[in-house]
């Protein structure tokens, strides 16, 4: 039994649309979930109810702060148990043309995408087409040999020593790479940061590389194979690569905002086909609700490669990084750090007692012209999911934050 969407307005005029779900249960393997769901329809419309104060205060801040009301996209979509209990819009997807988020609405989703991808190298190792202790020029011969050996699993969890973007101009990219290949000539040169194994260094690049493996153990195009075995079997109709060229329905415009002169721009041209893999997805909420269901439910990969997928990588001398194989493994201490400013103390500690009893994992997602939260407590008895969107390279959806606590709270026994 399903209940139907509401629609409603904030003082801004713009659409916001709410469901409360009693609704089939994201993935497509379902049936395989509990069908009796720990969080009653009263409880979600009572977590809603304390989110949307604390989210009203937040948009109250942006507005006051850019002079300007509704001036920004944002998006959030909420799961328990897989099923979607809550989705809302605020805001513009395109301000030049007065056009609302809407739940279609399609956000860069940034690094969210190495989570993406970590699905395709689970399903290939369960395939045994792919080994995660092998070297990487098993797969990829024509990535140069380095100092040291170099694994998948090494360069899957940030333990490899290749190095991140190197200034604002990679990151701000404007070039085409017509190739996974050749997007690699970014970097294959250069000498790796550390020995591999020994110390965590965050690296989207070593995407790129991870993306060519794909490549190699599939016999398919990057692209091509997270669209067939990825997307369409999780049901993700609205994530697609952030291709320029092409014509994509419900893809937002990109802003970012200048604090200093308060003023709201058009984020700079850039083309994401230097990092497919670590960064170059569009997608939406509900979308990652989607996948985060097809994850846990056997759609995608077994329970027992989920938990490998999950699970924190060590240094050689021991020492747990808090990352996995796409997946950060303490999130919830890691994006309490940067939201301590964004709420009231009061409000921050009661945010920060619920968040730090739980195992979050998940990841966050910075793009040009994009920002992205997408968290999963596995560990609460509902099984929560949240995933929120910006399309601002300066406005961070931490209200995720806060809504994932109230939802985990409430769920718990």
């Amino acid at each position: 039994m399903g209940v139907g969407l509401r629609f409603f307005h904030r003082p801004t005029g713009v659409a916001l649309a709410v469901a409360l779900a009693v609704a089939a249960p994201v993935g497509a393997h379902a049936k395989t979930q509990k069908d009796d769901c720990s969080l009653s329809r009263k409880e979600a419309k009572t977590a809603i109810k304390r989110s949307e104060r604390l989210m009203q205060e937040f948009l109250n801040d942006i507005d006051e702060k850019m002079d300007a009301e509704g001036a920004y996209g944002f998006s959030l979509a909420v799961a328990v148990c897989g099923r979607p209990v809550w989705t809302e819009t605020f805001g513009h997807a395109d301000l030049e043309n007065d056009k609302p988020v809407t739940e279609r609405t399609k956000f860069r989703v940034g690094s969210v995408s190495k989570t993406m991808t970590s699905a395709a190298l689970g399903k290939l190792v369960e395939q045994g087409r792919l080994d995660l202790d092998a070297k990487v020029q098993d797969y990829v011969p024509s990535f140069p040999k380095k100092a040291h050996p170099i694994t998948v699993r090494q360069v899957a969890g940030h333990l490899a020593g290749i190095r991140h973007y190197d200034n604002d101009e990679e990151y701000y990219s404007a070039g085409r790479y017509d190739t996974v290949l050749a997007s690699l000539d970014i970097f294959a040169d250069d000498p790796l940061v550390n020995e591999p194994g020994s110390e965590y260094s965050y690296s989207s690049y070593g995407w790129n590389l991870l993306s060519a493996v794909v490549e190699a153990a599939s016999g398919e195009d990057f692209l091509d194979y997270m669209q067939k075995h990825i997307f369409t079997p999780a049901g993700m109709k609205n994530t697609v690569a952030d291709k320029n060229a092409e014509i994509i329905p419900d893809r937002t415009r990109f802003y970012h905002f200048d604090e200093e002169s308060g003023g709201n721009f058009n984020a700079p041209y850039v083309d994401l086909s230097n990092k497919w893999a670590g960064g170059g997805f569009l997608s939406t909420p509900t979308d990652l609700l989607k996948f985060a269901g097809a994850m846990r439910d056997g759609t995608l990969v077994s329970p027992e490669t989920f938990s490998v997928l999950t699970t924190s990588q060590t240094t050689d001398g021991g020492e747990a990084t808090g990352y996995g194989i796409g997946w950060f493994t303490n999130f919830g201490p890691r994006e309490l750090r940067r939201a301590r400013s964004a709420f009231p103390e009061a409000v921050f500690d009661r945010v920060e007692e619920i968040v730090s009893d739980e195992v979050i994992i998940g990841h966050s997602g910075g793009s040009v012209g994009g920002l992205t939260l997408f968290l999963m407590a596995p560990g609460s008895d509902g099984v929560v999911t949240v995933a929120a969107t910006s399309n601002n390279s300066e406005l961070y959806p931490l209200f995720a934050l806060p809504v994932a606590a109230e939802f985990i709270e409430l769920a718990k026994p």
